[in-house]
């Protein structure tokens, strides 16, 4: 249960910050969750795929998940041509 906790809290985090690195409003609050933890799989995919263990404290988690919220963030803008 509490791991639920993490990957909400990551995930507000993750999309907040992406939000504001890509120059956006973000999607709303339950949206800029669902990117972050989205993104933080997207992140720990890559990261196991270029050899990168998935072991590693909040920032490293945090940082990860900014990641691929970015590259998620970034490939829904090209789908949706919503620009900022």
């Amino acid at each position: 249960m509490l791991f639920i906790l993490w990957w909400i809290i990551v995930g507000l985090i993750a999309g907040w910050i992406t939000g504001k690195l890509m120059k956006g409003s973000g999607y709303g609050t339950i949206m800029d969750i669902i990117v972050g933890i989205i993104g933080a799989i997207i992140g720990g995919f890559i990261m196991r795929a270029l050899g990168f263990s998935g072991q590693g404290g909040m920032i490293y988690t945090i940082i990860i998940a900014i990641l691929g919220a970015v590259i998620l963030t970034f490939l829904l803008r090209l789908i949706t041509g919503k620009r900022a």
